[in-house]
């Protein structure tokens, strides 16, 4: 049975950490909208599947906002019963800092573990299906930006292509014109014209790049102005379309990676990728530990003096969890210590925090 103070406390931090994850969920649901539009401006995206790259990509992005609202929530709530004299008149009535901590567990160890399940489950399974949608999407000359009929610039800006008739699922083609320009290192522009009379799109096989198989066509080459002018004619040519959203191969495999092939994998990046994912689960609990001497106010302090050293206290410790990252990728940090060199150096600052504002309540019952 939980005593009445616990259920105020534990309300209090509740309705502080689903404010700030409200507050926060809408900041990167906004810069998610502005990413995702961006790609679909460019032709890496399709329209249609605008709502769930946005439900997919917030559903990523949660490994970081919880543990961030946890530390919020924990110093807004209790940081105000500070600046009210609560917290005053709860000490006067006997209750300790067990007391306090109490709530923080009851509340943020069930925290902690969806966290752990977002991080090495459900974020896992939406970037992969959100890679999958776009794969799939891309397979289509509709994606690529390219209209049977009229004449569009190639993806990347290289030049202006021109499809005649296109089938219903924008995979095959036939009539295509395509002209781009280079520029030689003399400063003079080199045209490419290349006709084909039919082709389709298709992706290579690392599941990267794409690339216009055209077929039966001609290709001429040339300086304007010059007398190098080529004509060939090919069976078969292929162009790849130019890219300028593609993400590094290795950073999307290895967020999409499910989490059972981490455990069974020995190479850096991998094992470096499983305790990033535990990262979540532990600082829900590090950082609501160490957001509880931090919440400490006088009420005479401004309102939220203490909330900026807090911030700049977390800005440290999620960048050292980046380095740490980094490290390990690099064969800098052995892969066994993980992140933990980062745990518990912080647990053990907010048990002294903890401390030190005891010893400061004790002597101030003395003098009284």
């Amino acid at each position: 049975m939980l005593r009445i103070i616990d259920r105020y406390l534990l309300r209090e931090l509740a309705l502080s950490f689903l404010g700030v994850t409200a507050v926060l969920l809408l900041i990167s649901i906004g810069e998610t909208v502005i990413a995702v539009l961006n790609q679909v401006a460019r032709g890496r995206v399709p329209a249609d599947l605008l709502v769930a790259m946005i439900g997919l990509r917030s559903i990523d992005s949660l490994n970081v906002l919880l543990p961030l609202a946890v530390f919020l929530g924990v110093l807004l709530a209790y940081g105000r019963m500070y600046r009210d004299s609560e917290m005053a008149v709860l000490g006067a009535s006997g209750l300790g800092i067990g007391g306090l901590m109490r709530p923080l567990l009851l509340l943020f160890v069930p925290i902690a573990a969806i966290a752990a399940l977002v991080a090495f489950w459900i974020a896992p399974a939406a970037v992969r299906f959100s890679q999958h949608l776009v794969d799939e999407a891309n397979r289509s000359l509709l994606i690529a930006g390219l209209e049977p009929g009229r004449f569009v610039s190639l993806p990347g800006r290289e030049g202006i292509i021109y499809v005649g008739d296109m089938s219903p699922e924008g995979s095959k083609f036939t009539r295509m014109f395509v002209e781009s320009e280079q520029l030689e290192a003399d400063g003079t522009s080199r045209i490419n014209i290349i006709t084909a009379r039919s082709g389709e799109l298709y992706r290579d096989t690392s599941g990267g790049d794409r690339f216009l198989a055209l077929k039966d066509g001609f290709r001429v080459e040339g300086r304007p102005g010059k007398d190098d002018f080529r004509l060939l004619r090919f069976e078969r040519n292929d162009i790849r379309l130019a890219d300028n959203d593609a993400v590094d191969n290795s950073e999307a495999v290895k967020r999409a990676a499910p989490t059972s092939e981490l455990l069974e994998s020995v190479e850096p990046l991998q094992r470096a990728e499983l305790h990033w994912r535990l990262a979540p689960a532990i600082s829900v609990l590090v950082l609501a530990l160490v957001a509880l001497p931090l919440s400490r106010t006088n009420p005479r302090q401004p309102r939220y003096a203490s909330l900026i050293l807090a911030v700049l206290a977390y800005i440290v410790y999620a960048n050292f969890l980046a380095l740490g990252r980094v490290w390990m990728v690099h064969g800098k940090m052995p892969l066994s210590a993980g992140l933990w060199w980062i745990y518990v150096p912080a647990i053990l600052i907010a048990l002294g925090l903890i401390r030190s504002n005891q010893r400061l309540r004790q002597r101030k019952k003395a003098r009284a």
